[in-house]
């Protein structure tokens, strides 16, 4: 079994949805300490053929806080017409926008008491619905493990808990897993790395925007030739008859 563990990001970039399509099931992994300035609660889209940030912002908290004992601040609600407001004035031409922004008013629909991992997990898995990509979708934190572990061996602990065969990662944690620690545990690395992509924009197109930039224009038949955009590096332990990967050694 493949298995992909990624922190919880908002509306990330395409490549997340990539790892999500190319395992067989991913782990939000929403019970590790919220890092301050990374893209669990904001993201970048398009405004005036230029990225622009928007950022949800959090209640005050100690810094030593899980992911999942964070919660939106009591400005959301305004925060989140603010986006709707900035999505019409800027992608209200696009292709699809009604049924986009119909997705994100959706998942925008706050539980007062969920923690932000809980709507971030609930948007990666309406998305995954609107996409037709069926992988299952389970959070860290409802997973039985020595939770003390840090790092490579929390990942580790994590497939070993899991029964994985295989741990896919983005191309950033080359420099983070060894790849004979994991296969000591029977477990193969491989790190999917994005090709190239580009869609109908703008004038200047502007790459790796949120998900919603990526569904403004392009249909679902497009979409999926764009998810299956990527290599998968890694060794040669066998990836199975059925699989369609391109594998770079």
């Amino acid at each position: 079994m493949k298995v992909a563990i990624m922190q919880p990001y908002l509306f990330p970039y395409i490549g997340y949805f990539q790892l999500i399509k190319a395992v067989d099931l991913f782990v939000v992994h929403d019970d590790v300490q919220f890092i301050k300035g990374g893209w669990i609660n904001r993201n970048r889209i398009l405004v005036n053929g230029s990225p622009f940030l928007f950022t949800f912002s959090l209640k005050k908290a100690s810094s030593s806080l899980n992911i999942n004992q964070r919660y939106f601040s009591d400005a959301f609600v305004e925060e989140k017409k603010r986006l709707l407001r900035i999505l019409k004035a800027s992608y209200g031409k696009a292709p699809y926008y009604f049924e986009v922004t119909k997705l994100v008013e959706e998942i925008l629909e706050i539980n007062p008491e969920d923690d932000i991992s809980k709507l971030i997990t609930r948007s990666l898995t309406k998305v995954c619905e609107y996409l037709n990509i069926s992988t299952p979708i389970v959070m860290s934190s409802k997973i039985e493990k020595k939770n003390h572990l840090k790092g490579e061996e929390r990942v580790i602990e994590i497939n070993k808990r899991l029964k994985a065969s295989h741990y896919i990662n983005p191309i950033g944690g080359l420099e983070l897993y060894n790849e004979e620690s994991f296969l000591r545990h029977g477990v193969r690395l491989s790190f999917i790395k994005s090709k190239p992509i580009v869609y109908p924009q703008g004038k200047e197109f502007v790459p790796w925007l949120s998900i919603i930039d990526v569904l403004m224009f392009n249909s679902k038949e497009n979409f999926n030739e764009l998810l299956g955009s990527y290599d998968l590096i890694g060794n040669s332990i066998g990836l199975g008859e059925n699989s369609c990967e391109n594998v770079l050694y």
